[in-house]
């Protein structure tokens, strides 16, 4: 059966699968990523696994794969091929591209930003099928997004398109990475939840997820930090609506995972800010965290697809 491979470089894990033509997964498998070791170490564990997805395709599927994608962190030059930088894996102008055709035979190889593909696996497969503009966003460590158009995802023309999370809600507010304040990540990314949550409730360890446990429980501090991080959200979303238009707003990332303790108050203080704009559907994402992975298969079929047009 004809199939790609798709891999899913993150800080601390690999996610990866061969993928049929129509999305459907035919293997799934997941490495460490090996960091701890350095960044050559973190290199020879990609183009590793790789090759090892590429010998199970031809072992149980009965032949070798037609592309490979491949989906990172940081910043990329997608054109080009190049990881062109990522603080957590310690790359710089990394030819990842390249390394990987020569390690897989000469192989076709699709890069893309982690974000972005997630976004597109969302949109073809996820909770956007049939949606023609979308918008996903990813609440995890930071909150990265990506504007989905007709079946594809709109990188900007410098590749950064999508980045909500530095959209500036609370000016003056919290410092960001970034060099900017009161971003949006500052106040609404799992991180800055279990930030806030861990200050108010003296817990050092306490995160996210025990911030959403103790709002069901109907505790009053949780309940403050939790409204401060969605009255946050819901501005950067209608932000982003008076901007873009999306008829639906994908949410997605651990905070997510929080399910209606998010969406019911994010939902209303969204329509609550609207005048004029037409109010988007906000959504859970599907696909969870296989979805930078499966928009990496998409993106090698892409690859193929132009290929063949060309």
């Amino acid at each position: 059966m004809k199939h790609v491979i798709a891999l899913d470089v993150g800080g601390t894990g690999m996610k990866a699968a061969l993928l049929a033509q129509d999305g459907s997964v035919l293997l799934e498998a997941r490495r460490p990523t090996g960091r701890e070791h350095g960044t050559d170490a973190v290199v020879t564990a990609i183009l590793d696994f790789a090759a090892e997805l590429a010998d199970e395709g031809r072992t149980r599927l009965g032949s070798a794969p037609v592309a490979a994608g491949v989906a990172v962190p940081g910043t990329i030059d997608e054109k080009n091929g190049i990881a062109v930088f990522s603080a957590n894996l310690g790359w710089r102008d990394l030819p990842l591209r390249k390394l990987l055709g020569e390690r897989l035979g000469g192989l076709p190889v699709a890069l893309g930003h982690d974000v972005r593909t997630g976004g597109l696996a969302e949109g073809r497969i996820g909770a956007g099928r049939g949606v023609d503009r979308f918008l996903f966003v990813a609440l995890g460590t930071g909150i990265a997004g990506a504007i989905g158009i007709d079946g594809r995802i709109e990188a900007g023309a410098h590749g950064y398109g999508g980045e909500i999370g530095h959209v500036v809600v609370r000016p003056g507010g919290p410092a960001c990475g970034c060099g900017a304040r009161g971003c949006l990540e500052t106040l609404a990314s799992a991180s800055a939840v279990s930030r806030a949550w861990a200050d108010a409730c003296g817990d050092p360890d306490a995160d996210a997820a025990a911030c959403a446990a103790a709002v069901e429980a109907g505790d009053p501090r949780a309940a403050e930090v939790w409204r401060t991080a969605v009255d946050a959200l819901a501005d950067g979303i209608v932000l982003a609506q008076s901007l873009l238009d999306p008829s639906t707003v994908i949410v997605g990332g651990g905070l997510a995972e929080a399910g209606d303790t998010l969406f019911t108050p994010l939902r209303t203080a969204v329509s609550e800010r609207l005048t004029f704009q037409m109010p988007p559907v906000v959504v859970p994402a599907e696909l969870r965290d296989t979805a930078a992975s499966l928009g990496a298969g998409l993106l090698a079929w892409d690859l193929l697809s132009t290929e063949v047009t060309a």
